[in-house]
Parts: structure tokens; sequence; C-alpha cells
């Protein structure tokens, strides 16, 4: 009888294994810092991208604002936004590094042993099928699972930010001067807000066991979505945009004066505001927003 080296493999004893220590991605910085400098770099290169495009004004089919509205609607100025997400990163920065100050260390070497008593758990599943999961299964799950959990997070905190106007007014209408969302001001907020957001994320990070790669992944494409949600464009050719339902177009409502109490969810998914009601359901979007929010302050002085 022939046997593969599959059934070889799981008819032998479970493989002795040695820990050691994970070797760096890049040898000059350990992953933990790594992860953390990685969400600046990528907020700033995809925010200067979008800069360019607005500067030289490469895509004007795609704008969901013409370009004089980002200087007569928005009450804050460029400085002031600079700064503000500057602290923010600082804040992110420190937070994370308290967060991860005492984790253990990331070890290998115990892989094949794991993945022996994984496949005698799962005799159902062929030897490379559960490797798969082994390797790249299980870290995807866990990190959509933060996905939600952040989600869920950014929901009630927003959406208490808008019900009390105390709350309102005294931190979350920072984030609004931007009726016109840009790139680079994803993240221009109050620091109180800024803490939240980032204990938010940090909370999704140790409630969903991720491990510093795989944090890595997860605080990265957070940034990049975040990012692209404020863009300003919506974008027929943008995987994030085509993929998610909670996209640039989406989150412009919610900045707009008829549909500032909707469109809560950010950054994936809307499920939050689908399940209690909160999504907004008219059609002024994009090049028609200034046109409507005109029109709603002639019917209210009617």
């Amino acid at each position: 009888m022939n046997y593969s080296a599959a059934d070889v493999f799981l008819s032998a004893p479970p493989p002795s294994f040695e820990l050691r220590e994970r070797e760096p991605l890049l040898p000059f910085i350990s992953d933990k810092y790594l992860s953390l400098i990685l969400t600046i770099v990528i907020y700033w290169v995809v925010s200067i991208f979008f800069h360019i495009i607005d500067t030289f004004d490469l895509l004007p089919k795609y704008r969901m604002h013409p370009p004089e509205e980002v200087s007569s609607r928005n009450k804050v100025t460029v400085t002031e936004v600079i700064r503000d997400v500057l602290l923010q990163q600082l804040i992110q920065t420190i937070i994370g590094i308290m967060l991860t100050e005492y984790d253990p260390p990331d070890y290998v070497g115990m892989e094949a042993h794991d993945i022996w008593v994984l496949a005698h758990k799962l005799p159902f599943l062929s030897l490379p099928v559960v490797s798969f999961l082994y390797y790249y299964g299980f870290s995807t799950m866990k990190i959509i699972a933060a996905f939600f959990a952040v989600d869920t997070w950014q929901y009630f905190v927003h959406r208490t930010l808008h019900t009390y106007k105390y709350l309102y007014r005294t931190f979350h209408s920072r984030h609004h001067r931007l009726y016109v969302p840009y790139a680079f001001g994803a993240l221009y907020n109050h620091p109180f807000e800024s803490l939240l957001d980032s204990l938010g994320a940090g909370l999704a990070f140790k409630l969903c066991g991720l491990t510093i790669r795989e944090s890595l992944i997860f605080f990265s494409f957070s940034t990049l979505k975040t990012v692209d949600d404020h863009c300003g464009y919506a974008l027929p050719f943008d995987p994030l945009q085509i993929i998610f339902q909670n996209n640039a177009a989406y989150h412009d409502i919610h900045h707009q004066q008829f549909g500032i109490k909707t469109n809560f969810s950010q950054p994936f998914f809307i499920f939050w505001d689908k399940l209690l009601g909160t999504q907004y359901k008219g059609n002024r979007v994009g090049r028609n927003a200034a046109a409507a929010e005109k029109s709603e302050t002639e019917k209210k002085e009617e």
C-alpha cells in the first residue's frame, strides 16, 4: 500500500519543536514599532496622493464636491487640521506602546507540531487545508473579528457624541468643521476623541487576540480605510469603495447638515446603522450637498 507524505506525517508521533523568538520583518526595527510607524507613514503617503489629485484637479468627474466648496464651507484651516492630526498620531502611538509594552515575545518553531495537533482535531479536513487554516485562515478570521469589534466601538461612541449636545459641542463638533472632507483631515479630532478612537482600536486588538504581525495588518488597513473614507472622491475603480458599503460617499453624507444624524458607522461595515435605523435613506450625495443644505435652510426660514 502506498502512503502519501500526509499519511506518514499524521501517523507519526507529534513532531518535537524548539521555540525561538520570531525575527522582525525588518532587521533594524521591531515589529511592534514597525506597526506603529507604518500607520503614520500610510496615512501621510495616501493623504499626499489624494492631495496631489486635489491640487492638480486630476479626477474632476469623481469629486463629490466642487473645489471651491473646500474653502467656502470648511470652518478650519489646513494648519489646524495638520496640527490636530499629528497630535492624534502622537496619542495613538503612546497608547500603542502602552498596550504592547508587556506582551510576551512572538515565538516560532512549533508550527509542525501545532499543525499535527490541529489535523488530529479536524480529521475531516485534508492536511493542506489544515495548514492553510493554521498559517492564514485563523489570522484572517481574527482580523475580521477585530474589524467588527472596532466598528462596534466606533458606532456607539460616535452616536453618543452626536446624541448629547454637550459632548457634541465640546468634542465631536471639531471634526465636523470639515463639511467637505479631504484625505489628510481623516484624523482631525478633538484630543479627547482621539483618545477614545485609539482606545477602541487597542481594545479590538486585545479582545481578538491579535499577534503583533496581525495587528500590523489590522492597524495599517484601518488607517488606509479611514483616509480613503475622507478622500472626497467616489471612485468606481477604488477596491475599498467597491468592496465596502461604508465608503467615501457613505461617510460624506454624515458630514453634510442633512445627514449628520445618520450614517454613524465607520470605518468598515454598516450593519449597526441598518440594525438600529440610522442609515441615511435619501439620495442627496456628493455634488448635490451644497444645494441640498441651501434648500434645507430655506425651508426652515419659511
